[in-house]
């Protein structure tokens, strides 16, 4: 037996939607306010995946205005594969609504939106035998209409199907026709700890729906499992006939209430049926994997030295930004960023970043700031929280972001020239606990950090100047709120950079 590792696409890749075409696996995650919007990965087993591209990759698809919030823009998608033909649909949350698009390779490129008027969030797509569409959505409760695809034209008006066992916010349907049942799988709870999934069944459309007498089917709330937040699962069947399904999950660490900074992450699960019931395994993070061949890709290059006329497809910005703005083909081998915005706590900052997709790593670049610049490395969370390492007015200075609060912890004065400024992230030597209850920590009880992360610059000899350490838990969900996780990358406040080279390499 081989076992493989959970979750399968770590980081930042929450409300995972899967659909099969052959012998091949792919998945569309939720992008909130970075762009491109909609990743998309691509896999043979299941297990490993690779990202080959974004469905919304140009403006005309997909342009956020600046007054976007951070954790709003694209909400849940979900990918199908019927007839012939790649369908992916999603809403816009402070943007352009709900719309569909379509391509016949899953790689793009994608059609230009299709708008589907209905309110809400989280779409599905479900087709009849006789090929009637079915658009299923959340807006205070599980509603169904009959859609015209190609055209987005409602066919009738919204009629409810079914919510839940009564759990707040239910959410991230999905329908499926699976031998003499139609199956209405969806997420109650809320997206935090009490995060569930519950399944309901109908002879015919709409309904009525009869609830599995167990609901929730799965849900980690209220346990001391590693993988916690666990629901908005979407199923598929393999070649061999196997069931699966793939979920959100985070991994929080730390002291209570534990918390968890690469965000929502995608988790792998067995299906089994019982009396006609689809029943998912917990997400465990080692996992005996699906009977199927073994096909890994390349891994992924920790390095980008910026030698392609176009950014690689991990690299992402918060609502875009000017073409002009970011340029590869300004200075040889380098990566141009002329600053807009004079701080990252304002939305249109130019920041390009990419996922942190492990929990102790360490993120390096090569800066050559123009005189008069500032720009540097940063880990963003959101608007009002990141941690930044900068390069200004002749010095190197660690900046921390936490709500409202904006703060140079140290700075000091480094040689002209390009610098290489460097962030470690590490879940193994943490800071000691900086909460105390009445005065002192009662025994057992211990208020530490989930990480530290070290942010410094190297010198001439290769040596890692610490600047400033500083506690992990301020760039978590559960401090800063919102559904996404933490993006490291480069940014310019002031000015122009040039950056040579970016590494992001697991410790």
């Amino acid at each position: 037996m081989t076992f493989f590792d959970n979750p399968v696409i770590p980081g930042f890749s929450p409300d995972p939607s899967i659909c099969r075409a052959g012998d091949d696996y792919y998945v569309a995650t939720s992008s909130f306010e970075y762009v491109p919007g909609v990743p998309l990965w691509h896999s043979r087993d299941l297990v490993h995946w690779r990202l080959i591209g974004h469905a919304l990759d140009r403006p005309s698809q997909l342009d956020l205005p600046e007054t976007v919030s951070s954790s709003d823009g694209v909400y849940a998608p979900t990918l199908r594969y019927h007839d012939g033909l790649f369908w992916m649909i999603t809403t816009v949350v402070g943007g352009a609504d709900t719309f569909l698009v379509t391509a016949q390779d899953p790689a793009g490129p994608w059609s230009e939106p299709v708008p589907v008027g209905i309110p809400g969030i989280d779409p599905d797509l479900a087709w009849e035998e006789d090929g009637t569409c079915w658009c299923v959505f959340s807006s205070g409760g599980i509603h169904g209409v009959r859609i015209e695809p190609k055209t987005g034209e409602l066919l009738g008006e919204p009629v409810a199907m079914w919510s839940g066992s009564g759990l707040q916010y239910p959410e991230g349907p999905h329908l499926y026709r699976i031998g003499d049942w139609w199956y209405l799988l969806l997420s109650e709870g809320g997206t935090e700890r009490g995060h569930a999934m519950s399944v309901a069944r109908a002879r015919t459309l709409p309904g009525p729906f009869e609830p599995h007498p167990d609901n929730p089917v799965l849900s980690h709330r209220s346990t001391g499992h590693p993988v916690q937040n666990t629901g908005h699962g979407d199923l598929v069947q393999a070649q061999d006939g196997t069931w699966w399904m793939v979920l959100l999950g985070t991994r929080p660490r730390g002291d209570t209430p534990k918390f968890h900074g690469m965000g929502r992450e995608t988790f792998l699960v067995p299906v089994r049926w019982e009396d006609e019931w689809p029943l998912p395994g917990p997400p465990e993070p080692r996992a005996p994997a699906p009977a199927l061949t073994p096909h890994p890709w390349p891994a992924e290059p920790d390095r980008d030295d910026f030698g392609s006329p176009a950014l690689a497809p991990c690299w992402v910005t918060p609502r875009g930004h000017a073409p002009a703005a970011v340029r590869l083909d300004e200075r040889p081998d380098h990566l141009v960023l002329h600053a807009g915005k004079d701080s990252l706590d304002q939305p249109g900052a130019l920041f390009v970043g990419r996922r942190q997709r492990d929990p102790d790593c360490s993120a390096r670049t090569s800066a050559d700031v123009a005189e008069g610049g500032r720009a540097g490395l940063a880990v963003r969370l959101d608007d009002a929280h990141h941690y930044q390492v900068e390069r200004a007015d002749g010095v190197v200075r660690a900046v921390a972001r936490i709500g409202p609060l904006c703060h140079t912890v140290a700075e000091r004065s480094v040689p002209s020239g390009p610098v290489t400024l460097r962030i470690d992230i590490t879940t193994t030597d943490v800071l000691p606990p900086t909460v105390t209850v009445r005065g002192a920590v009662p025994p057992g009880l211990r208020v530490g950090a989930p990480d530290t992360l070290r942010l410094g610059y190297e010198t001439a000899d290769g040596d890692f100047e610490i600047l400033a350490e500083l506690d992990g838990r301020y760039l978590t969900t559960e401090v800063a709120g919102g559904f996404t996780g933490r993006v490291v990358g480069m940014y310019a406040t002031h000015g122009s950079a040039a950056f040579d080279w970016f590494e992001l390499r697991s410790a």
